[in-house]
């Protein structure tokens, strides 16, 4: 188990934004990592910041955030957005692993980043910064640990609507910006743990976990990241981040039955006992999806979640290590911060007890 200290933030202000009294915009800024990254802001004194996204939260504009509501897939809305901003850090997505939800994804992922990206040019911002995620790049069936280098599993991710979205959307970005100018810097973080993740966009894989949803223990690898840590990789890529350059930001490599050992220990639930063979898993998981839809239920679990669990998302984050001071911290102390949180905002803190 890695043994890494705790990181301290420093309060310095980012230099590109310290001779201009232009905004960030930050696109989804009221999202788990996007909420984060605005208090990383506000605890290094930010006094320009603006948010985009459907609703922002009071505390954010009692902190003089400036709010702006509305929608990155609504042209009208990004023109207004991006003008008079410096930088834009493009957060705001949707996260789901439902084949059905592949349409709305696109919308939001390919055809969002395309009008904002097209906005930030017209408006002539000058860095935009773009949250991928690492599936766009390191997912193996051998359990490799791959790096930036390594070419992008296209032939894999594109079984799953999310991250096939994702890939397209560093697609679209790089060849908006494709030239000199406007600077674009992605981001890779693997799953975001940690506290704060109220709508279970991230954390839930861990509250399922808790609740004894899983009936086995698949056979593949996770990598995750705390999201304190990710959100000041981010803060750090406005000024150190390379020009279409990709950045892999994670902190451990473990099996899924490593991980579900951490739980155990953590929660007091048993890891599943049960191990079942990759094949076998898959064609049960999508037996079981068909059967649920035939009936018009809801199934139990999603079987693109199945398959997923049956692959390996190892990844080395060097890069982002020397080029953007990226530093995990102790991945037990993420696991233990997300399941505090879970249990006392969904599960309620003495339920194992």
């Amino acid at each position: 188990m890695t043994n890494q200290k705790t990181q301290q933030t420093s309060k310095v202000k980012p230099k590109t934004l310290k001779s201009t009294g232009k905004k960030i915009l930050i696109t989804g800024g009221t999202g788990f990592l996007g909420k984060h990254l605005v208090e990383r802001f506000l605890q290094a004194g930010a006094k320009n910041l603006r948010v985009m996204a459907s609703s922002v939260p009071e505390w954010m504009k009692d902190a003089g955030v400036e709010p702006f509501e509305g929608s990155v897939t609504r042209k009208e809305d990004v023109a207004k957005a991006t003008k008079d901003v410096e930088v834009i850090y493009h957060l705001a997505g949707k996260v789901s692993f439902a084949y059905d939800g592949a349409a709305q994804m696109n919308k939001i992922h390919v055809e969002g980043t395309r009008l904002l990206c097209e906005a930030a040019k017209e408006n002539g911002v000058k860095n935009f910064i773009l949250a991928s995620s690492s599936g766009t790049s390191a997912i193996t069936e051998d359990g490799k640990i791959v790096d930036e280098t390594y070419p992008q599993p296209v032939h894999i991710l594109v079984k799953w609507p999310y991250y096939a979205s994702k890939y397209y959307q560093e697609k679209t970005a790089l060849r908006i910006f494709d030239g000199k100018g406007l600077r674009l810097v992605i981001l890779n973080p693997s799953l975001l743990l940690g506290s704060g993740d109220d709508r279970l966009s991230s954390t839930k894989v861990v509250l399922d976990f808790m609740a004894r949803k899983f009936p086995y223990t698949p056979s593949g690898g996770i990598n995750f990241v705390d999201v304190r840590d990710a959100a000041e990789a981010f803060f750090n890529a406005i000024d150190k981040g390379r020009h279409r350059e990709r950045y892999l930001l994670g902190a451990v490599n473990w099996t899924v039955a490593e991980f579900f050992e951490r739980l155990e220990i953590l929660t007091g639930v048993s890891a599943p006992m049960l191990k079942i063979p990759k094949k076998i898993a898959i064609a049960g998981s999508n037996l079981i999806s068909t059967l649920y839809k035939t009936f018009d239920r809801e199934a139990p679990f999603e079987a693109s979640e199945v398959e997923m669990g049956e692959y390996f998302w190892y990844f080395d984050s060097s890069k982002a290590k020397a080029e953007l001071g990226f530093s995990a911290r102790d991945p037990m102390e993420t696991l233990q911060e997300t399941v505090k949180f879970l249990r006392e905002n969904f599960l309620g803190k003495d339920i194992f007890s």
